[in-house]
């Protein structure tokens, strides 16, 4: 069955144009139906004229902008392109949603839509991270939730590893605790409780990981709160986008450089492909019952076609039926006691 994948055209920084541009390129390759959602004039404009018969547009009048605050956006906007796509997903209309949006609004519109996976008490923001040697490690939170309570990262290490089995087809994934050290007594109280509550659960926990591993691909899964992930993640990018522009400096510096430069054109090119968030698309909403995959702000064409390419393998690999089997699974609770709250209450909020 062809995948129907709804996309925000009207979210991100430079949306509608590198929105309807991405969108062109998954309709010539990725075998998808396309349902842009957005001021309809707006999306026509864009198009130009351009024939595909499996990209169609879903009028939505209204538009979210980046800085309006979150909830009170999805509330009082019911007619924007961000809640009339989530609509198409809870109807059945289509498979998953995309948008390179507001990521606050985006989250609340999933949580009033879609609601939770039954069981999971937060969703988490699940991106996938380049690390040595070709690995990839998923990483989560990176952003849906500043504060956790120690169920809610358990909660977030059984998703993940039951993403990566599925996605990736990695056998029995190695999950590790983002923490200050690598002891099992070391970080903050949330960490300590977080670590025994892995210890003692059914996941391949192989203990704590610092910053420093993430990049050396040491675990499969890295499981963290999204106050910190989110920092990560950011950090990662900046640094990415400073050793890329040392190097394009370093090689126009002499002649000499722009010489081996080109020589190695091709090794430059796939390192910043590994480290181009274009490539990966977005981070995806795990634990609502849908899919809903958030991009950068700044996406790009290249990154919308990335987005529509993790929507449709989502889909096609049924993700969102392999959370649901996980979660009844996954306690609903943990016994732990400790300053961080983690004292035997339910995971939903």
């Amino acid at each position: 069955m062809t995948a129907r994948i709804v996309v925000d055209a009207m979210g991100g920084d430079n949306a509608p144009g590198e929105v309807v541009a991405g969108a062109l390129m998954a309709a010539g390759g990725l075998g998808v139906e396309l349902l842009l959602v957005g001021q309809k004039a707006a999306i026509e404009a864009e198009l130009e004229g351009a024939k595909a018969s499996n990209i169609k547009i879903i009028d939505a009048p209204d538009v979210i902008a980046m800085d309006e605050h979150p909830a009170e956006a999805a509330k009082n906007k019911p007619n924007s392109s961000i809640s009339v796509g989530l609509r198409m997903v809870k109807d059945g209309k289509a498979d998953a949603f995309i948008t390179a949006g507001n990521t606050g609004a985006t989250m609340a519109a999933a949580l009033l839509t879609l609601g939770r996976i039954k069981g999971i008490g937060r969703p988490a923001l699940a991106t996938i991270f380049p690390t040595g040697e070709g690995h990839l490690t998923m990483l989560l939170d990176v952003g849906a939730n500043a504060d956790c309570r120690p169920i809610h990262l358990l909660q977030f290490g059984f998703m993940g590893a039951a993403y990566m089995e599925r996605m990736f087809k990695v056998q029995s994934p190695k999950v590790g605790l983002l923490s200050i050290g690598e002891e099992d007594t070391k970080g903050n109280q949330l960490t300590i409780d977080v670590n025994q509550a892995l210890r003692a659960s059914r996941l391949n926990f192989i203990g704590n990981v610092e910053g420093k591993d993430l990049t050396r691909g040491v675990c499969d899964v890295a499981v963290m709160d999204g106050f910190t992930g989110n920092v990560v993640l950011k950090t990662a990018e900046g640094m990415a986008e400073l050793l890329l522009g040392e190097i394009r400096k370093a090689v126009e510096l002499t002649p000499w450089n722009r010489a081996a430069g080109l020589i190695l054109m091709s090794e430059l090119r796939k390192v910043k492909r590994r480290l181009d968030y274009a490539e990966y698309g977005g981070a995806q909403l795990v634990g609502v019952d849908g899919i809903v995959i958030i991009g950068h702000g700044r996406s790009n064409a290249r990154a919308v076609f990335s987005a529509i390419r993790a929507a449709r393998d989502a889909v096609e690999n049924k993700v969102v039926d392999t959370l649901r089997a996980v979660a009844k699974e996954i306690p609903a609770r943990t016994t732990l006691v400790g300053s961080s709250g983690g004292d035997a209450r339910d995971g939903d909020d």
